[in-house]
Formats: structure tokens, C-alpha cells, sequence
């Protein structure tokens, strides 16, 4: 708490030692407020909600488990991820699309990935696959179909027996792009996603 203080009544010794000028002034304000909310306690520091804290955490854990064997193997810059999530099945609760942009995991065909349930029970494993993926607006057996770039191909997966296919560079292939009105995930270069360690 000490700190704090030096530390607040330091940044206003130096900040009225300077030129009253306007962006001087505005400075100062940001400051003077930032510091008095954090002092108070009633700061927002944090970057990410508390509900993606949650469904990393719960990510993490899942992969830790799934990857068991593969992780003495790996590298540090092995160990990230990123995700994205999407009710599939418009229960109200997201599922999560878990995918990895390194070597490990990807080759020359694409890079492989995991769809969980909200719970972290693993709905799929992917692989051979560009992102994003697209879901479509069309469902089969209560689930989005989806849309994975494999090869330079659009693909068709549609949930058969509670599960989508895992390898969708063999999958129907669709003429053209993904429709307009697909929702896309796992779009790593373009919404520039977060990734997170495990």
C-alpha cells in the first residue's frame, strides 16, 4: 500500500511540475483516475471476462488429458492454443472449437483440432484441416453442419451417430466458398484470436 502511494503522489509531483497544457492536463486526469481506482479497489484490471476464464481453464485441463502422451514430446511453443466457441446445438450452452497453428500440429495437409462440448467431453477430433471453419445455417441430427477447408477444398461435415467426421479432407466437397451467411471460428489470421498455453 506504500508503494501505491509513493508511486500516486510521485506521478503528481512530476505531473505539476510540468506545462499546464491541454494533453498534459488529460494526462494527468487518466492518471489521477486509474490510480485512485486502483488504490480503491474498484479498478477492472482484468482483460479477459470471467466466463472465458472458465472455459479456458476447462479447455486447458481437457487438453492436458487428451495430449498426456504427446506433451514430453513437445516444445514449449508446442503448448498453446486457441479457441473459439458457438452453440451448435442451440442448447442454450456453447461448444468450443480448440485449434493449434504450430508445427506439432500441423503438417502439409492442414492442422488438427478438437470441437468439445460445454462440459469438456470431446464431441470431436479433427484433423487435416485449414481454419476458420464455417458453420452453416442447415443442421443435421439437432446439430450446424459445418464447412472445413482441407486441401484447398471446401468440405461438408454433418453430425451422423453423434459425432462429425474427423478427417474432412475426405468428406463431400461443395463447389464454391463457404455461403455468405456462415459464421466463421478458428479465424486465427483475420480476428487475430488470443492463444493460450496448456
Amino acid at each position: 500500500m506504500k508503494n501505491k502511494i509513493l508511486i500516486l503522489v510521485g506521478i503528481l509531483a512530476f505531473y505539476s511540475c510540468q506545462n499546464k497544457d491541454n494533453s498534459k492536463n488529460i494526462v494527468k486526469t487518466i492518471v489521477q483516475d486509474t490510480l485512485s481506482k486502483t488504490m480503491g479497489g474498484t479498478a477492472d484490471l482484468s482483460e479477459v471476462s470471467e466466463k472465458d476464464d472458465k472455459a479456458v481453464e476447462l479447455i486447458r485441463k481437457q487438453l492436458q488429458v487428451l495430449l498426456k502422451n504427446d506433451i514430453p514430446a513437445m516444445t514449449k511453443n508446442d503448448r498453446y492454443f486457441y479457441y473459439d466457441a458457438f452453440d451448435l446445438n442451440n442448447d442454450q450452452k456453447n461448444e468450443y472449437f480448440v485449434g493449434f497453428s504450430n508445427s506439432y500440429f500441423c503438417g502439409s495437409g492442414g492442422c488438427s483440432g478438437y470441437i468439445l462440448n460445454n462440459d469438456g467431453s470431446v464431441i470431436n477430433r479433427f484433423s487435416v484441416t485449414d481454419f476458420p471453419i464455417s458453420i452453416t445455417t442447415s443442421t443435421t441430427e439437432k446439430f450446424y453442419d459445418l464447412i472445413f477447408e482441407s486441401g484447398g477444398e471446401f468440405h461438408l461435415l454433418k453430425m451422423k451417430n453423434g459425432k462429425y467426421p474427423s478427417n474432412p479432407s475426405v468428406q463431400e466437397v461443395i463447389k464454391g466458398n463457404a455461403p455468405k451467411e456462415s459464421t466463421k471460428v478458428l479465424d486465427i489470421q483475420t480476428k487475430k484470436l488470443k492463444k493460450y498455453s496448456f
